[in-house]
């Protein structure tokens, strides 16, 4: 690819070196709900987010390696921990969240807020103006979400209540480890070091959860299965290829980017799990399909 990079015209190589690794990353991350519904049936939604980015985070930091050491001790350890706190927050927060209200709910709540998180903590921490261009692809993309999930048939009561308001916490926490990652490699780390020292922190929150809430997850050999397919190629092999993009991409294009993902899990469900969609959810595909062209193509 870096022979491709070299030679390609500037458009493209902005594109194949930003843009490209997160949509990448966002296609990896559309199969968690589908590699998920194979846990075992007593596997909590704590124990698979846990796993996921508890064990992916020590992968990621042994894949850094010694790079990772100037992260550790540069002067930006607040926002090490900062980032790392919200490492641990998202998947507790992403998992339980479809387990309350649904997958509908939880997965357009987690991902549809996050653009919005991000323009916000752009705009108040970074004095970052947005465009109307990102806030057309964001409008549309959150919009294609909406018709995707709109259609299924999801409680109203407690659980859904409460599950969209953790919805709401995965998403900031989101765009918050997104924001300390890209500052740090903007910062001149590099982002395998940012990321493997960001998540390989947040890993020492999430094993001591996964100590107390893996049992039924690594009982048996599905589990097992599942739990290492989760921790290395949505976890490991996404957030490397993510971090690489975050590195020539703001954090309010790449959270925008993301919202791939629930369109990848949306033809998932179809083609693996068996799940219909209707018209509206198609008609959400689509849109979504149009934001990511605008975001991407963004000057």
């Amino acid at each position: 690819m870096s022979d491709q990079l070299l030679t390609a015209p500037a458009p493209a190589r902005s594109f194949l070196s930003g843009p490209l690794p997160v949509l990448l990353a966002a296609v990896l991350w559309g199969t968690t709900g589908t590699a998920a519904s194979f846990a075992p049936a007593g596997a909590s939604p704590l124990s698979i987010g846990a796993a996921t980015m508890g064990i992916g985070g020590i992968l990621l930091l042994a894949a850094a390696g010694r790079s990772a050491l100037p992260v550790l001790r540069s002067g930006r350890t607040g926002l090490l921990v900062v980032g790392a706190l919200a490492v641990a927050v998202y998947p507790l927060a992403f998992y339980s969240s479809m387990a309350l209200a649904g997958v509908a709910i939880g997965t357009v709540v987690t991902l549809g807020s996050a653009p919005v998180f991000a323009a916000i903590l752009e705009r108040v921490v970074d004095g970052v103006r947005l465009d109307r261009r990102w806030a057309l692809a964001a409008a549309v993309s959150v919009l294609g979400l909406l018709l995707i999930t709109g259609g299924g048939e999801s409680g109203v009561g407690t659980d859904a209540v409460l599950g969209a308001l953790l919805g709401l916490l995965g998403g900031a926490a989101y765009v918050v480890y997104s924001w300390a990652a890209g500052r740090m490699m903007r910062g001149g780390h590099g982002s395998r070091a940012v990321m493997g020292a960001m998540f390989g922190t947040g890993a020492v929150v999430l094993l001591p959860v996964l100590a107390f809430t893996g049992g039924p997850l690594f009982g048996s050999a599905s589990g097992l299965v599942v739990a290492c397919y989760l921790a290395v190629i949505p976890m490991g092999l996404a957030y490397v290829l993510f971090g690489a993009g975050l590195r020539r991409t703001s954090t309010s294009v790449a959270t925008t980017l993301s919202l791939l993902e629930p369109v990848v899990a949306a033809l998932l469900s179809v083609l693996v799990v068996g799940e219909r969609l209707g018209v509206a959810s198609w008609c959400g595909v689509g849109l979504i399909g149009v934001g990511l062209v605008l975001v991407s193509t963004r000057r």
